[in-house]
């Protein structure tokens, strides 16, 4: 790893321990494993754009309902921020960088866009993660307004939020799906989200190796991940390195279920044997 990258991911791992992460620096920060090109001065005009898109809205519209509409006409309307379903074949999709450029992407990427403009602008905003389908929510829960972002800022009713749910999970809305969600959170899936690209592309790996290594710098992370890292070294050749990190894995889940643990020895073996 180049020393640019340590950096970025120093700086990555230090904001998402911050007291208030900026979720906007760390989706960026995301795009600059995939975009070498993406240095600083990039992230720096990324920022400075979502500063200017916040200063098109009007001062203080009023309530929640008034600041969804704004929102809608302002990205949805003015800049034409939406998604299309070819988006979901893309990684820039799931780059906030890309997405300011080309003001297409996924519903979490295109809500994240939402979400940091209408914060700059002084809106009771946040995230919701909705199963399959993220969108943006304004005010508290009893005057709470739903808009998908991906759909332009489309205003949400119950039903449309249980028709999503739905056709996500086949299950019904449970409102605790409502929730505010956690900006760690939302780096979480969007990083799960890449990894599901790259799984579906294998010649892609080094997407998935560098989706996981990010997603383990968070405090809160899937253990299952150190597995999944092991099992990439090994897919890329680097044999022992992946043998290292299977044995820790299985040093891990040995006190919970020891069979899986002679498992993943087992594997760690077989990984170093592929370099006799």
């Amino acid at each position: 790893m180049n020393p640019e990258s340590t950096d970025r991911r120093r700086q990555f791992a230090e904001e998402a321990r911050a007291e208030r992460p900026d979720l906007a620096l760390l989706c960026l920060l995301v795009g600059a494993e995939a975009d070498t090109g993406l240095g600083e001065a990039g992230i720096d005009a990324a920022q400075i754009e979502l500063d200017r898109l916040a200063g098109l809205l009007p001062f203080r519209p009023g309530g929640p309902r008034a600041w969804a509409a704004a929102l809608a006409e302002l990205l949805g309307g003015r800049c034409d921020f939406r998604g299309t379903p070819a988006d979901y074949q893309r990684l820039g999709s799931s780059l906030l960088h890309e997405v300011l450029r080309r003001r297409r992407g996924l519903p979490i990427l295109l809500s994240v866009v939402w979400l940091e403009v209408a914060r700059r602008a002084g809106a009771p905003v946040y995230g919701v993660a909705l199963p399959g389908h993220f969108v943006v929510g304004f005010g508290p829960p009893e005057d709470q307004v739903l808009v998908d972002a991906f759909d332009g800022g489309r205003l949400l009713s119950g039903a449309d939020a249980e028709l999503l749910v739905a056709g996500a999970t086949g299950a019904p809305l449970d409102p605790s799906m409502l929730s505010p969600a956690d900006p760690l959170d939302i780096v979480l899936r969007i990083l799960n989200n890449i990894r599901a690209w790259a799984a579906a592309r294998p010649e892609r790996s080094d997407v998935s190796l560098w989706a996981v290594e990010l997603a383990l710098l968070l405090p809160s992370h899937p253990a299952r991940l150190r597995y999944e890292r092991a099992q990439l070294l090994v897919q890329r050749g680097e044999f022992i390195a992946g043998a290292v990190e299977l044995d820790a894995y299985a040093s891990v889940v040995e006190a919970v279920d020891a069979d899986a643990a002679s498992r993943v020895r087992g594997q760690a073996h077989a990984a170093r044997a592929m370099l006799n």
